[in-house]
Order: C-alpha cells, then sequence, then structure tokens
C-alpha cells in the first residue's frame, strides 16, 4: 500500500458512531439511559413503537432525549482536521461551516434556480443537524431575509418546477429553525414575512393546497408562527382562501398532525375578535361538533377542538351555532367529552358550558341537551375530581342551574361513593 493510500485512510472514533446506523453522527442525541446515537436513527426506533434503549434494552422512563452538543462540536473537529490532514472531503452528512458559508453566498448571487436548490438543500441538511447549527443561521442578519425573499417569488403562475422547490424547502428551514423559538424570533420573521403580505401569503396557501403532508403541516406552523400580535392575525385571517382551506383540514379525513396543526393555528389567530366572527361564519363549529361526535379521535385534536370552541363561545353568533345547530349536536359532542378524554379537555368542556348554561343563558336549549346527555351526573363528578379549583366551582354553578339538589346530603354522598364514570 503507498504512502499516499495510508494517509487517506480514515479511522473513524467509535465514539462517533451511531449504535443503530453505524455511520458518523449527524446529529448526537441522548436518551435518559446515557447512551448517544444519531437522531434520525433513534426517531425511527421509537417513532416504531420501542420503549426500550437498542444498546441496552432498559425500559425507556421517558422518551425525551437532548442534544450532545459537546460530542457534536468533536465531531465537526475531527471531520475538519480529517479534511485538512488528508486532502479528502468530511464524511458522509458532515457539512463544515466554510461549506455552509460558501452555499449561503451563492444561494444570494446565483440566478440559475437549479444550482440556487443544490445549495439550499445542503443548508437544509446543516440546518437539520443541530440547534447549534440552527442558531448561527438564524443570527445571520441575512439569513432570514433571503429565505422569505425566495418564499415570495412563488405565486399561483410559477411553473418552475426548482423555483418551487426552493420555495418548500424555505418553508421548511424555517419551520425547523423558528419552531419553539423565541418571542423576538416570531416579530421578526412576521414584520419579514408581512411586508410583501401577497408574496409570502400566496405561495404559503399553494404549499397548503398542493404540497405533501409534511409541506402542508410546515405551512401551517409557519403561518401560527407569523401570527405574531392582534394585526398580523387580521392580516393573515383576511387573506383570501387560508382560513376556509385551513378549516377544510379539520375533518376526520385529515391526516391527525395536519388537524392538530391546523386547529393550533385558529387558535392563535382566534384571540382577535374579529377573527372569532369570521371563523363562526365560516362554519368552523359545524367542523368542530363532527369531531367531537368521532370517537377515534386523538386526544391532542380533542384538547385543541374543545379549545378553540371555548373561544367561538364568547362570541353570540357563536354561542347562537353552537346551541341551536343540528338539534344541539355541538352541545351534545361536548357533554360526551366529559372525563372521557383527559383533565385538559374536561376542563375545556367544562367552561364551554358555563358559558353557555351559566354566564349567558341565552338559549335554553343547551340546558336540555346538557340533562338529556346525561351531563348533570358527569358534572357532578366533576366536582369531585382533581380538575382546578376554578373549573369544579363553574361544575358546581352549572349544577344550580340545571336545579339539581346539591344540599349538603347530596354533595356528601359523591364524596363518599365511587361513581360509575371512570375518569380519563
Amino acid at each position: 500500500m503507498g504512502r499516499d493510500e495510508t494517509e487517506t485512510y480514515i479511522t473513524v472514533p467509535s465514539l462517533f458512531r451511531c449504535p443503530i446506523s453505524l455511520d458518523v453522527m449527524r446529529s448526537p442525541v441522548s436518551l435518559c439511559t446515557g447512551v448517544t446515537y444519531d437522531r434520525a436513527s433513534i426517531q425511527r426506533w421509537l417513532d416504531g413503537g420501542n420503549n426500550t434503549c437498542p444498546a441496552t434494552m432498559q425500559i425507556l422512563r421517558t422518551k425525551e432525549f437532548v442534544p450532545n452538543l459537546t460530542l457534536q462540536r468533536l465531531i465537526k473537529a475531527w471531520s475538519d482536521s480529517v479534511g485538512r490532514r488528508a486532502g479528502v472531503s468530511p464524511p458522509r452528512g458532515i457539512l463544515t461551516v466554510e461549506e455552509v458559508n460558501k452555499s449561503l453566498t451563492r444561494l444570494s448571487l446565483e440566478k440559475d434556480d437549479e444550482i440556487r436548490l443544490e445549495n439550499l438543500s445542503r443548508i437544509v441538511r446543516f440546518a437539520k443537524d443541530s440547534e447549534a447549527n440552527r442558531e448561527f443561521l438564524w443570527k445571520r442578519k441575512d439569513f432570514a431575509a433571503m429565505l422569505v425573499h425566495i418564499i415570495a417569488t412563488v405565486d399561483g403562475g410559477t411553473r418552475a418546477t426548482a423555483k418551487i422547490k426552493l420555495g418548500l424547502l424555505a418553508i421548511m428551514i424555517l419551520d425547523t429553525i423558528i419552531k419553539g423559538g423565541k418571542e423576538r424570533d416570531r416579530e421578526r420573521l412576521s414584520k419579514l414575512m408581512l411586508t410583501d403580505v401577497g408574496g409570502c401569503l400566496t405561495a404559503l396557501l399553494l404549499a397548503i393546497q398542493r404540497g405533501n403532508l409534511e409541506t402542508k403541516i410546515e405551512s401551517v406552523r409557519v403561518l401560527e408562527m407569523i401570527s405574531f400580535d392582534q394585526k398580523s392575525k387580521v392580516i393573515i385571517s383576511e387573506r383570501d382562501g387560508i382560513v376556509p382551506e385551513l378549516i377544510k383540514s379539520i375533518s376526520s379525513e385529515t391526516d391527525p398532525s395536519l388537524m392538530e396543526a391546523s386547529l393550533s393555528f385558529l387558535i392563535t389567530i382566534s384571540a382577535s375578535k374579529r377573527v372569532r366572527s369570521k371563523l363562526v361564519a365560516e362554519k368552523t363549529i359545524t367542523k368542530i361538533k363532527d369531531i367531537l361526535l368521532t370517537e377515534t379521535t386523538s386526544v391532542a385534536v380533542t384538547e385543541k377542538s374543545l379549545k378553540l370552541l371555548e373561544t367561538l363561545s364568547s362570541n353570540r353568533e357563536g354561542r347562537s351555532e353552537i346551541c341551536g345547530g343540528d338539534g344541539g349536536r355541538c352541545v351534545e359532542g361536548v357533554v360526551r367529552k366529559l372525563l372521557k378524554v383527559s383533565a385538559t379537555a374536561t376542563e375545556h368542556a367544562v367552561t364551554i358550558l358555563w358559558c353557555l348554561c351559566y354566564v349567558f343563558r341565552e338559549d335554553k336549549r343547551a340546558e336540555e341537551t346538557v340533562v338529556r346527555c346525561n351531563g348533570v351526573t358527569k358534572l357532578l363528578v366533576v366536582i369531585q375530581s382533581s380538575c382546578s379549583p376554578v373549573v369544579r366551582q363553574m361544575a358546581k354553578d352549572l349544577i344550580k342551574v340545571l336545579k339539581v339538589n346539591t344540599s349538603a346530603s347530596v354533595l356528601s354522598a359523591y364524596e363518599t361513593n365511587t361513581t360509575h364514570i371512570t375518569p380519563f
């Protein structure tokens, strides 16, 4: 073997290899057992329904993992050193900061969309590797503006495949970087994207209408991120097509992840009174009713549906729709979820009924439906449950309104006897 061949042979430290894939880790994360894996590999393992550590086979007390930033830095330092010393490229999957800076420069200067797509794809890989990488990109003053410009250039008439892909990648990066970000990050992004209202919102709407499931979810999350304040919420909600499209996606035929993202967005924008009226007019309550009457709905979707309905119940037209629409079926759906889903769902459900039957009392049909659907018994159980004191008081208020005997002896009986209703 010649000298040159010896010098280019790379021995990868075993600590740098993922125990699952045996490749150099791109984004090392540690489980509660202390074992470190590549994020993508361990996520696939956990998503497959496994609840053990692959290396030790210990039962995981929690499936959460934390980034191993020290190991991440060591891997990058090693890969950079290997490249300089042996004259070879860093191991597969490792991108250096120098390479990313070059890609960013080419992305801003290059006119050919195919070449820009290649460089943006590298940046996507870099952003997904670690939190440190995402922080590095976001701190560049020109980076967010560059992504926003890419998104804004995609419109309904765009036919160039590369330009569309560029827009979708830019949306993906924004979702990756800002997800769970600080308020000042959301504010900054909101100002950038809503300066050119037509361009960015058009592109996001197109992505929701025509993209694959992952693209739809990413786009909805970006919309929620930039719904930063009252003004931005109104601007986004009044953009033709956005609210109807998101309402359309909260149906039983929709993927639960997209339903959850859409409901979260609608909850965010419904903080505006003006938007609440629009949501009621767009028949959002009918969609929520269908969700509440479906037994197989996930916990997260049910909780968010009730949260949105709670918000809409503060609107007079909303209360009228909840009480009167389809023979009170929406109220029936709310009663059904009492004590059946989670403590959070129960608290939202009680608040909705309290609003309808105690605070406003505009439509007696709500009270009739609660009684007919065995809501009184459930409310008595809520009074004895571990719900918050405020919610328990709401349940007591409801019992009084529904003219049920709530004397001390009756309440005492419920305190000392096990109910037939098993919460959650």
